[in-house]
């Protein structure tokens, strides 16, 4: 009876064998989750990890979407010409659908965006220019900055759409959410890299683009319905569109800063209720709240500053800096030099050091800023008139120190200030910093509370007020007063010493 079961027996045990070898060949066998480029998207759809060098999301992206090439003349709209009055009546439509059926519209999320399709000369080709260019690093602007970095410092053009264009299962944030038809739009996404036109054409060149893309949007029925004012212009770079923006002066444009200097934008063309402040990208890499806490005992130097000396416009008090502060125990203030060595030695000196001195530029704002942040190296803050990114969501004043201009040119205020901060302050604003730190990480896929989602929700709450100027200029006559316009004009004082 025992010799009758062996041949069975066998067969079960090789078959157990069997599913025990195919079992661990399942569990090892390579799967989107295992491979290190990627992670997986909450509907368990593969997706890149958080890609934050330009270049590298560039390369990815390039080689995701090879565009292919087109005729330059596309549709304006997929609405017939000889009805202009089409994409008016289907927005009523839609928006009255919304207001009944949602009982948070217009202040509810997702906020819905149409990206325009715009021919490649004015996208994918400008991305190939820098894509195929950007190692030419003895490319230098008049006052020797390097060309190819200022495009990246100001490249919040290509992340925002990079996000938006992205096919919706590799996307992760909730704020947003592109639409395919134009009335079911809160708003219109311009995807032209001024800023790139800008550096990389020849000046006669980048102005016939400049008008060729002013007329293009301007024909659009959507523009001409709301003469812009629901519509995203991304103009980071102050010098970037500059010979016609003036002409679309009623878009939300995204801006460094608000430059209330009048030497890059003319009055009544930017101010905070209608644009968008948007952090520069950082130029050195992210120290994490590990590497704080592992260069915390490094952090001999007390005050740190690299970069250009010497600026025009508000700029002019890194001079005065400069001559307060040159030589004082305890202060590094050196001369930024161009390329990668540069970016090293001012990576170095900011994770062995407190204090950021964070002067103003040429505008109010300075990439300094935003470099620091990332190091964990608390910014001290001289530039009266900063306007800040996302400061309706962000409380600077816990992540950094805020000194007025005539305070810190006085003989020895501004270090007699510093070393008065007691160290249990200085740790707090240091654990701030680690936690704000995601909020400036330009990134592909845009994670949530990265500066891409906090974009839109900034924008959320401009929307009543860009529907009520929208629907007001629709509706006033020709004998009714100016369209009223809410500008900013007050100043922005700054108040020494306030954490």
């Amino acid at each position: 009876m025992t010799r009758s079961k062996s041949p069975v027996l066998l067969l079960l045990l090789a078959l157990l064998a069997l599913s025990l070898v195919f079992f661990l060949f399942s569990f090892h066998s390579p799967s989107p989750s295992d491979d290190p480029t990627t992670l997986l998207h909450p509907n368990h759809q593969p997706i890149y990890k958080p890609e934050t060098s330009f270049v590298a999301s560039l390369d990815r992206f390039l080689l995701a979407h090879k565009s292919p090439r087109r005729d330059d003349t596309v549709l304006l709209t997929t609405l017939p010409q000889h009805q202009p009055n089409q994409l008016d009546d289907l927005i009523f439509q839609t928006h009255t659908q919304r207001l009944y059926a949602d009982p948070y519209y217009p202040l509810s999320l997702p906020i819905r965006v149409y990206v325009y399709d715009m021919p490649t000369k004015f996208t994918y080709d400008l991305l190939w220019l820098f894509r195929n260019s950007y190692r030419q690093t003895s490319n230098l602007t008049s006052n020797g900055s390097p060309v190819h970095r200022l495009i990246e410092q100001h490249s919040i053009d290509y992340w925002l759409w990079a996000d938006l264009i992205a096919p919706e299962s590799e996307r992760l944030l909730k704020s947003v959410v592109r639409v395919h038809r134009q009335e079911e739009a809160d708003l219109f996404y311009i995807p032209f890299f001024t800023t790139i036109s800008f550096f990389l054409l020849e000046k006669q060149q980048c102005k016939a683009l400049y008008r060729e893309a002013l007329k293009w949007v301007t024909d659009q029925p959507a523009w001409n319905r709301s003469q812009g004012r629901d519509h995203i212009l991304p103009v980071h770079h102050p010098w970037s569109f500059k010979s016609v923006r003036r002409f679309m002066k009623n878009a939300i444009w995204l801006l460094p800063d608000m430059d209330s200097t009048g030497n890059w934008y003319k009055p009544g063309q930017v101010f905070l209720e209608k644009d968008l402040i948007l952090p520069y990208v950082p130029n050195v890499d992210f120290c994490d709240s590990r590497c704080i806490s592992e260069t915390q005992s490094k952090r001999t130097t007390l005050l740190f500053f690299r970069g250009r000396l010497k600026r025009n416009a508000g700029g002019k008090i890194r001079s005065k800096l400069v001559a307060e502060l040159s030589g004082a125990e305890g202060v590094a203030i050196e001369e930024g030099t161009a390329g990668e060595g540069g970016k090293a030695a001012a990576q170095e000196g900011m994770r062995k050091s407190v204090f950021c001195l964070s002067p103003a530029g040429d505008t109010p704002s300075s990439a300094r800023l935003f470099d620091a942040i990332v190091s964990g190296c608390i910014p001290v803050i001289v530039s009266d008139e900063l306007e800040l990114p996302f400061e309706g969501i962000l409380d600077y004043r816990k992540i950094a120190l805020f000194v007025s201009s005539s305070d810190a040119v006085q003989t020895g205020w501004l270090l007699t200030f510093l070393r008065n901060i007691r160290p249990a302050q200085i740790e707090e604003i240091r654990q701030n910093l680690a936690k704000y730190s995601r909020h400036f990480l330009y990134s592909s896929p845009a994670q949530p509370l990265g500066p891409e989602d906090l974009v839109w929700r900034m924008m959320a709450g401009k929307l009543v007020n860009i529907k009520l100027h929208t629907r007001r200029s629709q509706r006033v006559v020709k004998e009714s007063r100016n369209i009223c316009m809410c500008e900013c004009k007050r100043a922005n004082s700054t108040t020494s010493g306030h954490l």
